[in-house]
């Protein structure tokens, strides 16, 4: 009987697998937003590495209960979360956690956020509503964040201080558009985070 030598054998995970890169630094980063506005699609869009996606597909149970104006053909949803993982340079590696957006699901939550250092929240403008509660969570667990709105085709548009006000937001929250299909304007989302954080960071040492 023929065995393989052990030289045949991996020395170990591929580079390309490697969670944390000798040198660099890990930054836990959340993605939350209500059901259906893009989560999911923004970590696979941006992330690196094949993400991990825990996507079921809807029976029932949802009718009544999960409402999506607009995506009306939507059959998955996310149950318990999504993770990427995106390098900003040599030196921060972002991994990044989708939460599920059903109300139901959101008992998730507190694992999910435990050591994240901020989150983007993303909005349809179709059902604004919806991130209120959310935004009040963020708030209650004091976890920065910025607010994405995803461009939606059919989606309403409406001016930066006209959401600032109803989502009752102090000045100093980022708002702005990107597009979660695509790889550069959600990068952009979260650099845009990245950037928020080191402007509160900044702050804090000069008090």
């Amino acid at each position: 009987m023929d065995y393989v030598s052990s030289d045949a054998l991996a020395a170990g995970p591929r580079r390309s697998d490697v969670l944390l890169p000798h040198g660099a630094k890990g930054v836990k980063v959340v993605i939350v937003g209500g059901f259906g506005v893009g989560k999911t699609t923004m970590v696979g869009a941006v992330s690196e590495i094949p993400p991990l996606t825990t996507e079921e597909t809807m029976t029932q149970a949802g009718v009544g209960i999960d409402h999506n104006p607009g995506a009306e053909g939507k059959n998955t949803t996310t149950v318990a979360l999504d993770f990427g993982r995106i390098s900003i340079n040599e030196e921060l590696i972002l991994y990044l956690f989708g939460t599920p957006g059903q109300e139901r699901f959101w008992f998730l939550w507190n694992g999910i956020f435990e050591g994240a250092l901020g989150a983007v929240v993303l909005i349809d403008t179709r059902r604004i509503e919806v991130c209120f509660e959310i935004i009040t969570r963020l708030e209650d667990r004091r976890v920065p964040f910025v607010v994405a709105v995803n461009t939606f085709p059919e989606a309403p548009q409406h001016p930066v201080h006209a959401l600032r006000a109803a989502l009752a937001l102090n000045d100093s929250v980022p708002i702005i558009t990107c597009d979660a299909r695509d790889r550069s304007s959600s990068r952009d989302a979260l650099l845009s985070l990245m950037g928020y954080l080191c402007t509160l960071a900044a702050a804090q040492e000069s008090v």
